[in-house]
């Protein structure tokens, strides 16, 4: 079983890309310094306009989320897991967790990658204002059925 979904953001002037254990997509127009988590900006989607179909992968234990970022010329692919505990239901931000700490917009948790571990060059591109594509998919694994 698997369902997928797609965001597009664009970079802004400000991301940092220094965060130690998050990184986040938000539909606000604007950024501070202090948003040092924030990669993108103007997201067509929060994590309540997500699919239904990958909301309802993204609320199981078993999920692999796997999520492919792409800005300018430079791709960086992602992998979390799901959680039952996810509501899904922010209006702005989707927010991707080293820990398994879940708020109402986290849409991974143990991510491989958080905002500091990002590649520089994909950060340079998102500070160039390049278009950010997220393809954010969910798997239960074989053999994890109910």
């Amino acid at each position: 079983m698997k369902a997928r979904d797609i965001v597009r953001a664009r970079g802004h002037p400000l991301v940092r890309g220094t965060h130690p254990t998050t990184f986040e997509v938000t539909r606000d127009e604007t950024l501070t310094e202090t948003g040092d988590c924030i990669i993108a900006v103007a997201a067509d989607k929060g994590a309540a306009d997500l699919d239904p179909d990958l909301k309802e992968l993204l609320r199981d234990d078993r999920a692999v989320v796997t999520t492919r970022l792409t800005a300018g010329n430079e791709t960086v692919e992602v992998r979390s897991r799901g959680s039952a505990a996810f509501t899904l239901d922010h209006p702005a931000d989707l927010v991707w967790r080293r820990s398994d700490f879940v708020s109402d917009r986290t849409v991974g948790i143990r991510s491989d990658r958080v905002a500091a571990a990002l590649p520089r060059e994909f950060i340079e591109a998102l500070r160039r204002g390049e278009e950010l594509v997220i393809e954010l998919e969910a798997e239960i694994p074989e053999g994890d059925g109910p």
